[in-house]
């Protein structure tokens, strides 16, 4: 088959109603953070760690101090989190997609997936910032000394105590690092998701299927874990301060870490981050893709 004839089938798509494709966003990011949870703990606990720990010494430490069950610590958070950022981003994403499906002939251009994307991710990270700093503080809990633990029962225990004793501003705590972070990871992860699958469809004889949304979803998943490293560094020690006083901005908080604790901090826990990024990457972006294809063949 040539282009000429796929690209026809590719306009003829219906567009999925919008409160639809909220939903199949937010349900895809809650399927991927249950596997991969985990590493969110690690990955967090690497972060506001100040010396040198490698990721094998973080689990050990984690395993033989708090137990197993810890891995799993501030879950709740999590899928809210995915509850509200993920249905945002991709919901808005894929409703902008739509649209210029809809209105223009052909693909959008890279520069135009990444302003897609930048503001899906802006919109979502505001959204979800709450459930962000919950799930910092919940899973970074357990390395603190007994009576320095703030110990929230649940994600909704940590909402009430934080609005109460710190103030309901601070629930959008480091939410300029959040949102930062969230336009490079969606420009990087969604953009670059789009450019990849389309770049391996149009060059090899990989069919759409799950094969090639794995494929693109690994590499995007890659490209997403550094480039966002420094600015997940900077929310995560803004989100995990003990202060009722204004927290230092993002920008200042990485050059004070590139100047204490060296350059190379600014990507510490990458591995843990990609472990974390690119199976959930792969898993949220698949799983949303068979999730509208589901919906296209049972529903349109």
């Amino acid at each position: 088959m040539s282009k000429r004839d796929e690209e026809p089938k590719e306009k003829k798509k219906q567009p999925i109603p919008p409160m639809i494709n909220f939903l199949l966003g937010g349900l895809s990011g809650m399927a991927g953070t249950c596997v991969v949870h985990p590493m969110d703990v690690i990955k967090n606990r690497m972060q506001v760690h100040k010396g040198k720990s490698s990721i094998l010494n973080i689990i050990g430490a984690i395993y033989s101090e708090e137990g197993i069950t810890t891995f799993y610590s501030g879950l709740t958070a999590g899928l809210v989190r995915q509850a509200t950022y993920t249905t945002v981003r991709l919901g808005i994403y894929n409703q902008m997609q739509d649209f210029w499906r809809q209105r223009y002939i052909g693909r959008p251009s890279f520069a135009v997936l990444a302003f897609m994307a930048g503001t899906a991710g802006a919109v979502g990270a505001f959204v979800g910032t709450p459930a962000d700093v919950a799930l910092v503080r919940m899973t970074t809990d357990g390395r603190l000394p007994v009576e320095q633990r703030r110990n929230y029962k649940n994600v909704f225990d940590a909402f009430v105590r934080i609005a109460r004793e710190e103030g309901i501003f601070t629930l959008w705590r480091g939410s300029v690092a959040t949102i930062g972070r969230a336009v490079v990871v969606n420009v990087s992860q969604l953009a670059t998701y789009s450019q990849v699958k389309h770049l391996i469809a149009s060059q090899t004889n990989v069919k759409e299927g799950i094969g090639l949304h794995f494929g693109a979803s690994m590499v995007s998943g890659f490209v997403t874990a550094f480039n966002s490293m420094p600015f997940d560094i900077a929310k995560t020690r803004i989100q995990n301060m003990k202060t009722t006083e204004t927290p230092p901005g993002m920008i200042s908080v990485m050059m004070s870490i590139a100047k204490n604790e060296g350059i190379g901090s600014l990507w510490r826990g990458f591995w843990p981050t990609y472990c974390r990024i690119g199976p959930h990457t792969v898993l949220t972006l698949v799983i949303n893709e068979q999730l509208m294809r589901l919906y296209r063949t049972y529903f349109q």
